[in-house]
């Protein structure tokens, strides 16, 4: 009896991770607490005692920061190639910029994290949130050369992130049943924010279908009427991050009830999260997030760069360039998402893939809003997007995330991923939002 529990008091800090002795998931199991949903999500990268040199990213930065230098050169120096070359670029230097940004900023979270010793449920959700500043600088940058565009690109990643959870849940490990079972924000919370926003989606289109064609002074967007749409989605957003974070510290303190824990053994398990970050002085966080800025600053410009050759000297469409930028946009979260699968870390991949929904519907979306409002208002009123209009294309936009978001909390409602149909479902949606666009919007943007 001694040695069983000397056993349990070993594994104590395991609670909830694969493997874990089944003596001490017993008594999360009768307080009503699936260990297979408690996988802690631990930060960092293991360090190899044979590796040397610089970081993989601080590499790709240094290449980044060269090719942008030479690129000013020519500039300065009026040698530009054409404008075709110009925008790709523009594109490829803003693109692997972002990329080191976004990686500076996600380390600098984890690292002040781990020094403010927040449990990974905090830790999680504030790196989710910091991972979306290139996302932002992005649009802030591309809305003075057109609002329209930065309206279409925040519009489309919901759509493209929607894709690559469904195809990524696809190919997780399954169980016998052949389903991979949902961490509990995803099923619970996370259905609950994709109702709202195919909700919100769904009456925004619907008051746009009714004002085009019943009311010949009201076929545009006003400031005003920005302001207001996002103040509800950020709203919503407000709530749902609270939420979560109550919601997972409810949890976490019926973990340690029920197994008894000490305070030993809390900061046991509090140490998996960290134990593969190092080096958290100030110093080293805020030249983390120094570089973080500063990089999403210059490939923020550079993308903008494109956006206005693509649009300017190129003469192309706002909604195929927007569809190009979408695309490109979310490289960072899709690195970071096969990065976390490399290790086996299926709870924050599935985070992080779902995030990239959540997010961008309520906080990139509505600070897009509320940036082409005050640019609109009181930067440049005259700009030739303005009015945002009730155009077919952003009409479609808006009302296909219903059936994007409900389709996504239908096939959740079991708590598990999604098999071969699943997938082909949601990836005819998109496809078919997409042929819309292209076949009937480009004409009415």
């Amino acid at each position: 009896m001694k040695k069983h529990h000397s056993k349990q008091k070993s594994n104590i800090a395991r609670a909830g991770l694969p493997g874990a002795d089944s003596g001490i998931e017993e008594p999360l199991r009768q307080a009503g607490i699936d260990p297979d949903r408690l996988s802690i999500i631990k930060f960092g990268q293991q360090t190899h005692a044979q590796a040397s040199g610089l970081r993989p990213w601080i590499k790709r930065l240094i290449v980044g920061i060269v090719l942008w230098l030479v690129f000013l050169t020519m500039e300065v120096g009026e040698f530009m190639p054409n404008s075709f070359i110009h925008a790709a670029l523009s594109l490829v230097i803003g693109l692997i910029i972002l990329q080191v940004a976004c990686q500076a900023l996600l380390k600098a979270s984890e690292k002040l994290a781990a020094r403010l010793h927040w449990n990974h449920y905090v830790a999680g959700t504030v790196a989710e949130i910091l991972s979306t500043t290139p996302e932002l600088v992005v649009i802030a940058f591309v809305i003075p050369v057109s609002p329209l565009i930065a309206f279409i690109i925040t519009l489309i990643t919901i759509y493209n992130n929607a894709l690559v959870f469904s195809f990524y849940s696809f190919f997780l490990p399954k169980d016998k049943q052949g389903k991979f079972l949902m961490p509990l924000p995803i099923t619970e919370a996370g259905t609950q924010i994709l109702i709202g926003g195919g909700a919100m989606g769904l009456i925004l289109g619907l008051v746009m279908m009714a004002f085009t064609s019943d009311s010949p002074t009201k076929n545009s967007f006003l400031p005003v009427d920005l302001l207001t749409i996002s103040v509800f989605l950020l709203t919503i957003f407000v709530f749902y991050t609270y939420k979560l974070i109550t919601a997972y510290a409810q949890e976490e303190d019926v973990v340690r009830e029920s197994l008894g824990m000490t305070g030993k053994d809390i900061e046991k398990r509090l140490a998996i999260v960290y134990e593969d970050v190092t080096e958290n002085s100030i110093g080293r966080i805020a030249g983390l997030l120094l570089i973080g800025v500063i990089g999403a600053l210059i490939g923020g410009e550079q993308v903008s760069e494109f956006a206005e050759a693509m649009v300017k000297e190129l003469d192309v469409n706002p909604i195929l360039t927007a569809l190009i930028l979408a695309v490109f946009a979310g490289m960072s979260e899709y690195v970071i998402l096969w990065q976390s699968h490399q290790k086996k870390e299926y709870g924050i991949a599935l985070a992080n893939a779902f995030g990239g929904i959540t997010q961008v519907m309520f906080m990139v979306f509505p600070f897009t809003l509320l940036s082409i409002a005050f640019y609109q208002q009181f930067i440049n009123p005259a700009h030739g997007d303005f009015p945002i209009s009730f155009s077919l294309s952003n009409i479609f936009l808006l009302i296909f995330l219903f059936p994007t978001f409900y389709t996504l909390s239908s096939l959740l409602e079991e708590d598990h991923t999604m098999g071969v149909l699943d997938t082909v479902i949601m990836t005819s949606i998109f496809l078919f939002l997409i042929l819309l666009m292209v076949s009937y919007g480009t004409s009415t943007v």
